[in-house]
């Protein structure tokens, strides 16, 4: 230490010497002297004296070394261990965390089964997770890069317990008890984002309770949808993008996290721009923020190319003859596939998906956007503000398309956009001017009285507009089963079909992992979506549809808007055989007729 700090300065004369100091306090006695009241030093010394305020606690360095290197590590100034930071002090967070997944999950856990409709989308993302786990591939047709593989595979990684729990249920009912973990992930990441945006534990348990309560949450996060999963890692990176310690592994984890959430659903890709605001935030004062962004951006590239270069090794990064490809997907995806129409005109497809959103909660919809609008002139709002207004734009924007379970990306940024402006809100009410408080405290108690009482009123307002709506649409969640015609239809087919290995059967895919399980063939159990549109299941029937004993009319069949001949022709070619439910919600057992047509 002293060839860094310099000499001892000698005592005074007739002074007792001072005692030895140790190494290290020795730097900072004999430093201050010289800082403050020695002569000119020369130039070495001079540059020893600057050399230890810029480690301990100067501003943002420049390029030397000895400083910037500890700050990149992690181990420099701003991660100093502050005791205010330890465990102990956050252990209401713990406990409040925990109470909110224990209270979420309950409620997305109850009557999981029976509410919502089991819908074709969970049953192929169920099916390809088999695949995976199988070792059949990375889907149980023909893999065409409709989306990234991720989300199913971390729903094979999942999925296998709830199946093996629960052999009576249907597949994808144990499909969704797989994606509780997700869902209470979900929940503390969403606390963990508010308290790293500086909201309090009040407003981040809000935000959670809007999150996870919500009819229209329990609706969508209760399905095995692959955006559950990319909300998931988004909100990972966000608070890896804001941790206070600033760690640039932290901002790499970041970056990793959102390449993971785009290969989990690509289209949640829109948030992105929002992540990079959130990282400028969180890099404000490590002095590396440049570090930070290139590490942020190694990670997300590196995980992101896995991708290409999957498809690159396989062949199929490009269009051509006899074979799928990624671009070839993206084309269709972004120019070839038919829009939704406008959300502002009504009868549309987009329309019709905005209103089955109002109609489970409208609160949080038209809430969680307009305080996302206000949250942009809140500075450390507006990274959550931010990705409110991009999902919002993407959703409005006209002519494209606008999938249901596109609201899942958006939930978690509008629970916490709503939480956060009643945060602020309450706050601005209760402030009081800076005053000298002994002349004045008599004057203000009755003026906090007022302001409370305020914030008691709005807060009761808000409740009984939005309780009964919650109540009544979680209470139908929560005790409706409409799901008994799948469950009494797959009875049958498992039961009065003698010979199943040999039967062939045209199905959706809500029942194609549970009549594999009942023992038919994979190779005979075909999902109707893939009769007409993938070559190699046509290859399969020699004779066509006349090789076809069993086609289950479905809604989803009945309701897919696809162009598909074959289908058509067996369901004209086809008489019911049994029957379950009326209307438009049916199952139907049909026999193919194989000697007419």
């Amino acid at each position: 230490m002293t060839s860094v700090a310099g000499r001892p300065a000698s005592p005074a004369s007739g002074a007792s010497p001072a005692p030895a100091p140790d190494q290290a306090d020795a730097a900072k006695t004999l430093f201050i002297p010289k800082m403050r009241s020695g002569p000119a030093d020369n130039s070495a010394d001079a540059a020893k004296t600057v050399l230890i305020p810029k480690m301990g606690s100067g501003p943002v360095g420049d390029s030397d070394a000895t400083e910037l290197l500890p700050r990149i590590l992690g181990h420099g100034p701003k991660a100093q261990a502050n005791p205010d930071r330890g465990l102990r002090r956050l252990r209401p967070d713990f406990l409040i965390v925990g109470l909110l997944v224990l209270v979420v999950t309950t409620v997305q856990a109850w009557n999981i089964g029976g509410f919502p409709n089991l819908t074709d989308d969970e049953g192929t993302y169920l099916a390809q997770a088999w695949a995976v786990r199988e070792g059949v591939g990375l889907a149980h047709y023909t893999y065409w890069y409709d989306h990234p593989p991720v989300g199913w595979i971390q729903l094979a990684a999942l999925s296998w317990l709830p199946a093996l729990l629960m052999p009576d249920q249907l597949a994808v009912v144990t499909g969704r008890v797989a994606m509780l973990p997700i869902v209470a992930a979900g929940v503390v990441l969403v606390y963990v984002l508010c308290r790293r945006l500086s909201m309090a534990r009040w407003a981040a348990a809000l935000a959670v309770l809007a999150y996870g309560l919500s009819p229209l949450s329990v609706t969508m996060l209760r399905q095995i949808y692959l955006d559950s999963f990319a909300v998931t890692w988004m909100l990972a990176a966000f608070v890896l993008a804001l941790s206070p310690r600033r760690h640039l592994w932290h901002h790499v984890a970041a970056g990793a996290a959102a390449g993971i959430a785009v290969l989990s659903k690509e289209t949640i890709l829109v948030v992105l721009p929002a992540l990079v605001v959130a990282l400028w935030h969180g890099t404000q004062r490590n002095g590396v923020r440049s570090f930070s962004f290139a590490g942020f951006f190694s990670g997300l590239v590196f995980v992101g190319i896995t991708y290409p270069l999957y498809a690159l090794l396989k062949g199929e990064l490009f269009p051509g003859d006899g074979h799928v490809s990624l671009i070839g997907a993206m084309q269709f995806q972004l120019q070839d596939r038919a829009g939704s129409g406008s959300v502002f005109t009504a009868g549309t497809g987009a329309r019709e998906v905005f209103d089955s959103w109002l109609f489970y909660d409208p609160v949080l919809i038209y809430a969680g956007i307009a305080c996302g609008l206000l949250a942009l002139a809140v500075r450390r709002l507006r990274p959550v503000a931010v990705a409110v207004a991009l999902l919002l734009v993407v959703a409005l924007r006209p002519g494209g398309y606008l999938p249901a379970m596109y609201v899942i990306q958006a939930l978690p940024f509008l629970a916490v956009a709503v939480a956060g402006i009643i945060e602020v809100g309450a706050k601005r009410i209760m402030a009081t001017r800076p005053t000298d408080p002994a002349p004045m405290a008599d004057r203000h108690q009755p003026a906090t009285v007022v302001r409370a009482g305020v914030v008691a009123v709005c807060a009761t307002v808000a409740l009984v507009l939005v309780v009964p709506g919650w109540y009544d649409g979680n209470r139908r969640a929560m005790s409706a089963d409409d799901n008994v015609r799948y469950v009494a239809a797959m009875q049958w087919l498992s039961n009065e079909v003698p010979d199943r290995a040999a039967t062939t059967v045209v199905t959706d895919d809500v029942l194609w992992l549970d009549l594999v399980d009942a023992g038919y063939r994979p190779e005979r159990v075909i999902w109707f979506y893939k009769l007409d549109l993938d070559v190699e299941v046509a290859k399969r029937l020699e004779n066509g549809w006349r090789d076809v004993d069993l086609i289950i009319s479905t809604p989803a069949m009945r309701g897919d808007d696809n162009t598909l001949p074959t289908v058509d022709l067996l369901l004209a070619n086809s008489e019911p055989v049994m029957t379950f439910g009326d209307g438009p919600d049916r199952i139907e057992i049909r026999q193919v007729a194989k000697e007419t047509g």
